[in-house]
């Protein structure tokens, strides 16, 4: 299928060769060493005092960033261990934003530019999607730790790409995605962890966000988002199954919906969806139920439900129905046939605020982007750094979120076709081997 690389960020990024990169990744692996990240298993459970470095820390980790839009919207500079040295973006008016959020005098007018700072120890990337792959690398090749918003790849060649390149820098990969740190999440991750779903046997999770196509046009011209398959922007719904239990999609079947728009007639991805709706089973025999949904009739979410024999989890509703947590019963009730069945107790489940706990450092306990999640981002990367360790969305959770939407809508083009899905393994395997 076409490659699909429009891009207002970098025009050379694009066109890099994934052989040239990976060739200079591999030959810059003594350096990245030296830099010197020796990564251990992360761990996905909040621990309820890990908010802090370690005790007495005064390191600081030195942040570059790049992209001006999104990248705007993250706590860089109130992490007491984060410095933020340099900003870049291509646009005069978008470095000038950064400068004036993170407080920060440098600023570098492309990312190629700000790669040669040896004062700079990371890189958070918030760029165009087509180029996170190629960004990374060159970012990797420098010599620094990768943060890299979603999706982490735009093909399966891509996802190994990323795996070999990380693992040849010898440095920290890190994907920003937000559903990981979403309150409800973290809420269901310690549910699983505590066993109370018993036996969590589905996840439904629904992203839907009607009105994308207002960001396909900038100054008259296509965007990368211009005709961009919803699958292919998966991992806000994967992180809802996969970063609760660690369980990894295995094969799918998809179906997309479109119409006759001019955008999905004519684009860079031959993409004719708006929606996209898939069932995927998982290693461990789960079912997960997934919609990415841009366009229709419906209110915007990025929501999720996990269902257990012993209880269940709803996040709360676009429509006003807030969490709830269902638990298998031992009453009776009638049903409308006035059949006997099992009646469950439902309760409302009052959401913490996890951000305001010590999980996380004091000057960042304040809600923020995506539902609280943003704070979380710019903490985990920083404390794992400091920690050296894996960060809990490495590059195999990264592209274990990723490749299942590229399969899933190779299914949808295809009208519905059972297909299966790639396992791109883990870092503890791969530590092994």
């Amino acid at each position: 299928m076409p490659s699909g690389r429009p891009s207002d960020h970098s025009q050379d990024a694009a066109s890099l060769s994934r052989r040239e990169a990976l060739r200079r990744v591999g030959a810059a692996a003594g350096t990245a060493a030296a830099v010197g990240l020796w990564p251990a298993a992360a761990k996905a459970a909040e621990k309820p005092a890990a908010g802090a470095a370690p005790e007495g820390s005064d390191k600081k980790i030195r942040v570059g960033i790049v992209g001006g839009r999104f990248g705007a919207t993250f706590q860089w500079h109130e992490h007491p261990n984060c410095i933020v040295q340099a900003v870049s973006d291509l646009r005069p008016e978008r470095r000038k934003r950064l400068m004036q959020v993170y407080n920060c005098e440098r600023s570098y007018e492309s990312l190629e530019k700000m790669i040669l700072d040896d004062s700079i120890d990371a890189i958070a990337i918030y760029t165009e999607a087509p180029n996170h792959v190629p960004h990374t690398l060159k970012v990797l090749n420098a010599g620094k730790h990768v943060l890299c918003a979603v999706p982490a790849a735009m093909d399966l060649e891509e996802c190994q790409t990323l795996i070999d390149a990380v693992n040849a820098s010898g440095l920290s990969y890190m994907m920003a995605e937000t559903s990981y740190w979403q309150q409800s999440t973290i809420s269901a991750r310690k549910f699983y962890q505590e066993g109370l779903y018993g036996n969590l046997y589905n996840v439904y999770s629904a992203y839907r966000h009607a009105g994308l196509e207002t960001l396909a046009f900038e100054n008259g011209k296509r965007t990368w988002r211009h005709g961009f398959p919803p699958m292919h922007y998966p991992t806000h719904c994967t992180a809802h199954l996969i970063g609760v239990t660690g369980d990894r999609l295995t094969e799918v079947t998809c179906i997309g919906w479109g119409d006759n728009d001019p955008m999905l007639q004519d684009n860079a991805y031959d993409n004719p969806f708006w929606t996209e709706t898939a069932l995927f089973k998982t290693a461990a025999g789960r079912s997960c139920n997934i919609e990415l949904w841009w366009g229709g009739a419906h209110r915007g979410c990025e929501r999720a439900e996990w269902y257990g024999d012993k209880m269940s989890f709803l996040s709360a509703d676009a429509y006003g129905r807030g969490p709830v947590l269902v638990h298998a019963g031992d009453q009776k009730e009638l049903d409308d046939g006035g059949f006997s069945r099992s009646a469950p107790r439902v309760e409302p489940y009052d959401q913490p605020h996890w951000w305001d706990t010590p999980m996380l450092p004091e000057p960042l306990r304040h809600d923020s982007g995506h539902h609280g999640s943003h704070t979380f981002i710019v903490h985990e990367f920083i404390e794992s750094l400091i920690q050296r360790r894996r960060p809990a969305i490495d590059v195999y959770e990264s592209v274990a979120y990723t490749a299942p939407g590229i399969i899933a809508h190779q299914s949808a083009l295809q009208g519905g076709k059972n297909l299966p899905i790639p396992d791109f393994g883990r870092a503890e395997t791969a530590a092994a081997s």
